[in-house]
C-alpha cells in the first residue's frame, strides 16, 4: 500500500527512498555510446565553470514513487546539484520530489530499436514536464540522426530548432576527434555554433595561445634589435634614445 512507502516529512508525504531501488549495477552499454556519455557530461564541467548544474550519464531518474526509475543515457538539471553526502540512499539518484524540479534536458542514444525512445520514453519524459527531450540516432535506427522534443504546455512538439533557449545551450552534430576517437559526435554548443570544449581542447586552446604569446614576443624583440642596429649604423646610441 501507498501508505507502507511514504514517510511523513514536515507536513507532507514524500517517498521512503530507503525502499527504492536506486542502481541495480547492470551494464547496458557500449563503447561508442558510453564515450558520447562522456562527451556530453564531460564538456560541460570543463566549460561551463561558476555555473550551478548537474549533469550525469546512466543514472536513474525518479518522477514517482509508483513506477521504476528511467534512466536517461544523459540528462542536465540547472540550478541543481548533488547533496554533498552523495552515498545516502536519498542522494545516489535524481529523485524529482528531492531536487523540487525534473531535469531541463534529457538525451537518448538510439543502438538498437529495443529502446522505444519514440513511444513509451518520450511519453515518460512528456509526463515528467522535460523541457527538452533529444533523441541521437547516429545509425539511424528509428531513421533520423537528431530529433528534438521541446516541451510545450503539456505536450512534446518535435522542432528543426536545436537552440535550446531554455538552457542557453544548443546541440551540433561535431566531425573531430575525442579521445583519439573519430567520428561525428553530438556535442553541446554556444549559440554562435562553436562547440562547448572539454578539459583536453581547453588545455590544447591555452597552450596554443601561450604559444603565440611568445612567438609575438619574441618578434617583437627581433625587431626592437634591428631598429636599435639601423640606429647604430646612422650613429645614433639605442641605449640614449
Amino acid at each position: 500500500m501507498v501508505e507502507q512507502f511514504l514517510i511523513n516529512n514536515d507536513d507532507f508525504y514524500v517517498p521512503d527512498a530507503n525502499l527504492l531501488i536506486t542502481e541495480d549495477d547492470t551494464p547496458v552499454d557500449n563503447f561508442a555510446s558510453e564515450k558520447q556519455q562522456r562527451l556530453l557530461v564531460s564538456s560541460l564541467y570543463s566549460s561551463l565553470q561558476g555555473q550551478t548544474f548537474l549533469a550525469a550519464a546512466n543514472v536513474g531518474v525518479y518522477y514517482t514513487d509508483l513506477q521504476p526509475p528511467i534512466v536517461p543515457d544523459v540528462f542536465l538539471s540547472l540550478d541543481a546539484q548533488v547533496p554533498k553526502n552523495w552515498w545516502e540512499k536519498q542522494n545516489r539518484c535524481y529523485m524529482v520530489w528531492r531536487f523540487g524540479k525534473p531535469p531541463e534536458v534529457a538525451i537518448e542514444i538510439v543502438s538498437n530499436k529495443e529502446g522505444d525512445e519514440l513511444g513509451k520514453k518520450l511519453g515518460i519524459y512528456e509526463h515528467m514536464r522535460v523541457s527538452y527531450y533529444i533523441v541521437y540516432d547516429p545509425t539511424q535506427q528509428l531513421g533520423q540522426v537528431l530529433r528534438v522534443y521541446e516541451l510545450r504546455g503539456r505536450r512534446y512538439f518535435e522542432t528543426t530548432e536545436t537552440w535550446l533557449e531554455q538552457v542557453g545551450l544548443g546541440l551540433t552534430l561535431w566531425q573531430g576527434q575525442f579521445e583519439g576517437r573519430e567520428d561525428v559526435w553530438l556535442r553541446w554548443c554556444y549559440e554562435d555554433g562553436v562547440v562547448v570544449p572539454t578539459g583536453d581542447e581547453r588545455a590544447s586552446q591555452a597552450e596554443y595561445r601561450a604559444s603565440q604569446a611568445e612567438n609575438r614576443a619574441f618578434q617583437a624583440e627581433h625587431r626592437a634589435q634591428l631598429l636599435a642596429e639601423r640606429l647604430r649604423a646612422i650613429g645614433i646610441d639605442p641605449d640614449i634614445l
